[in-house]
């Protein structure tokens, strides 16, 4: 009997699932499935959780569901509350195991995990796919990916590079191993689908009424099944012929697509919405809505290749710039977090992602530059507040986002400040956004 470990990262689903692929193929006999949740408590450098309330009540709906549909395979999931150097280890010394395969992530805590993996004996095998297209399809080689995303955008649409079709998810999983019970207690391990979490899942945040994503209601569950089914109706629906012409929106459920939380966990493949689109497009005709949505799956590529060209140089102080190291304003920070300002729209959004873990994409550009260009604070605290608090946080995107904003990542123009009381009038002239938030 041979064991292959496969660890569950940032691509929490069965469909289009190339790294669980890989394992199911490795000519081991048995498969062991884990995920790894360290203690909650894990601070930021700033001095607050690096995972809030709302991210951990939507990555728990997301475990309960691949734990029950991973059950039904007739191979149960497992969530470790321990570090991935700490816990997975442990099950390889009992079940005989010596490779592990995983997501490959290309930010430094994630490869940072995966290095001490591999310092603890192990051999680990990473696979990319967490984005549209395949790094190794592209017209160049990561380091040479453009400074600047329109003339990526503009490469990749004259090369006419297409995303390979999405894998299905598969018929049946290898057997699990016996794992005996001490070795889970010893990793801190339950099946998913436990009560783990149970404050989080609790949080009431997404049932705010005011949520633009409720999280925690059926529709707007967590797992895989849940963001399938959230892209059907989305396309059913015709949404994406006007996405363009609203995607500016502040508030309400169809403003936006949000696919954004299923893509951040890995419960909603990029490749599926892509395939899925091209059938809608091919049924229903193509527009500039359609359009804007591929435009936008490549933005989020983009960021990928970008770490994947940079690496841990886009998490310090000065980013990709020559600019000195930012100033931080601890004050303004704090009172920008708890929206108090002073500046109404800044604060109405504040409120809302303090309140309900989500954001208009609108809203996050111009409390981001209020942050940064105002208030004078360190755009690394922004960038690590947002993390704590977004219910679709992804790592790569986030960073991209922040130094874009702050200047020191791939803007031509070498930042962007958000006018407060322009964006106000420009798009939330008659004040119902920020009345909804108490700030008017």
């Amino acid at each position: 009997m041979s064991t292959v470990l496969f660890w569950f990262r940032s691509d929490l689903r069965l469909h289009d699932q190339p790294a669980l692929q890989a394992a199911l193929h490795s000519g081991a006999t048995h498969l062991l499935p884990v995920v790894c949740q360290p203690p909650v408590d894990e601070p930021t450098p700033w001095g607050f959780a690096r995972v809030g309330p709302h991210r951990q009540a939507f990555v728990a709906a997301a475990l309960r569901d691949l734990g029950a549909r991973m059950a039904a395979l007739g191979n149960p999931l497992h969530v470790c509350h321990a570090a991935p150097a700490t816990a997975l280890p442990v099950l390889a010394r009992a079940v005989g195991a010596t490779t592990v395969v995983c997501e490959d992530i290309a930010a430094p805590h994630e490869q940072a995990e995966v290095a001490a993996l591999r310092a603890a004996g192990l051999q680990v095998h990473t696979v990319w796919h967490s984005s549209l297209l395949q790094p190794a399809d592209m017209p160049w080689p990561a380091s040479d990916l453009p400074a600047v995303f329109t003339p990526f955008r503009q490469a990749v649409e004259r090369a006419h590079i297409t995303p390979s079709a999405p894998l299905p998810a598969p018929a049946s999983l290898l057997l699990p191993p016996r794992v005996p019970p001490d070795v889970w207690q010893a990793v801190g391990a339950e099946p998913a689908g436990a009560d783990q979490g149970a404050a989080a899942t609790d949080n009431p945040g997404g049932r705010d009424p005011r949520s633009s994503f409720p999280y925690g209601t059926p529709a707007f569950n967590g797992g895989e099944t849940a963001g399938l089914a959230h892209l059907a109706q989305y396309l059913a629906r015709k949404l994406p012929h006007s996405y363009k012409a609203t995607r500016n929106g502040l508030t309400g459920l169809d403003y936006s697509s949000k696919f954004s939380p299923w893509l951040a966990t890995g419960a909603l493949s990029p490749r599926q919405v892509y395939a899925d689109l091209k059938i809608f497009e091919r049924d229903h005709g193509a527009n500039d809505g359609s359009y804007w949505l591929w435009f936008e799956l490549l933005w989020r590529d983009y960021f990928r290749l970008l770490h994947l060209q940079y690496g841990a140089a886009l998490y310090g102080a000065r980013g990709l710039s020559a600019l000195p190291p930012a100033r931080h304003n601890a004050q303004g920070f704090e009172r920008w977090c708890q929206g108090r300002t002073g500046e109404p729209l800044v604060d109405a959004a504040m409120r809302e992602l303090a309140t309900t873990g989500t954001l208009s994409n609108r809203l996050r550009q111009v409390v981001a530059s209020y942050l940064i260009h105002d208030l004078h604070s360190d755009w690394r605290a922004g960038a690590a507040w947002f993390e704590s608090q977004l219910v679709d946080y992804d790592v790569y995107s986030n960073q991209g986002n922040w130094l874009y904003i702050a200047g020191r990542g791939t803007d031509p123009r070498g930042g962007r400040r958000f006018n407060p009381i322009k964006q106000a009038q420009d798009h939330d002239a008659d004040g119902i956004y920020r009345r909804m938030w108490g700030t008017l």
